[in-house]
């Protein structure tokens, strides 16, 4: 049976390239402005509280995974009140084996592991749409057990220390979105993988994207009436079906001119287009450029 979200993963090509150890003791703060990349953060000892843009303070307790696919501008703080007690919140030391936030010599009140992911496909904004724009995991226990691992990892200094993290984070990555699917997700793939009926009609996509789906083949695919199976969808995938399976179709179509796996025609009938010509003028109006332009300017890099 195809897996949508593995299929989204695998198209998206992550790694974790850069991780580091961080504490925090005191009062202390970190504010970081928006970067574009993903962010990631790992609570391994005590608590802090993250802040980010147009949402309400969360605090982070040990074993809790923080995950902003996009990111954008946050604070990282302790839960301790900031004081005139001479130690500057957003002072920074450089100690063994980690980096210090606030008080360089009292006993840390947190200690992190975070770090970048990076994802390798150049249509990663569209396939980042697709996911909710913060994952929170808590009190997961078998999340837990990998976080522990990762721990233990950071802190050893162990020959290819660096590759096991990297490998580790990449699963971190996966089992925090599985984690996050339900339907208190925020509009997108986890949220409709989460619903039985829309499921089925998102893996009727995924394994057929070739098929000429209308919303009423796709609603009986669901068991529901069109109307019903239309606005649930919309609701919980935060676009109309025929908006998604076309963005399904095209970041198909990118990879495929990517890896040079075909000439135009081949390619527009592995993504349901009945001629190179249609496949053309769908491709434009989405990309903004026509599929040989992106094959030659885009592809290569």
């Amino acid at each position: 049976m195809t897996d949508p979200l593995a299929e989204v993963v695998t198209l998206l090509q992550p790694s974790a390239p850069l991780s580091k150890l961080v504490s925090g003791a005191g009062a202390w703060r970190v504010h970081r402005l928006e970067s574009g990349q993903p962010f990631y953060c790992m609570v391994l000892e005590g608590s802090s509280r993250l802040t980010i843009e147009g949402q309400e303070p969360i605090e982070l307790r040990e074993s809790d995974f923080v995950l902003i696919p996009a990111a954008y501008g946050f604070t990282m703080s302790s839960l301790e009140p900031e004081t005139s007690g001479g130690i500057d919140p957003f002072g920074v030391r450089q100690m063994a084996g980690e980096v210090r936030h606030g008080n360089p010599d009292g006993p840390p009140n947190a200690r992190l592991l975070v770090g970048h992911f990076a994802f390798g496909s150049p249509d990663a904004p569209l396939l980042v749409s697709l996911l909710p724009q913060f994952i929170h995991v808590h009190g997961e226990a078998r999340f837990a057990t990998i976080v522990q691992l990762v721990g233990d990892e950071a802190r050893a200094l162990r020959p290819a220390r660096d590759m096991i993290l990297a490998h580790l984070m990449e699963v971190l990555l996966v089992e925090a979105l599985r984690s996050t699917a339900g339907t208190k997700a925020p509009p997108g793939l986890l949220r409709g993988l989460a619903d039985t009926r829309l499921a089925a009609a998102i893996r009727l996509m995924h394994e057929n994207p070739t098929r000429d789906w209308t919303v009423e083949q796709l609603a009986k695919g669901a068991a529901l009436s069109r109307s019903a199976f239309f606005e649930r969808f919309r609701r919980a995938m935060g676009v109309a079906p025929m908006e998604y399976l076309l963005s399904w179709r095209m970041a198909l179509a990118k990879n495929l001119l990517r890896r040079n796996e075909g000439g135009m025609k081949e390619i527009a009938d592995r993504v349901g287009y009945g001629s190179a010509s249609a496949f053309s003028v769908a491709f434009t109006r989405f990309v903004g450029v026509a599929p040989t332009r992106y094959l030659q300017e885009v592809a290569p890099s």
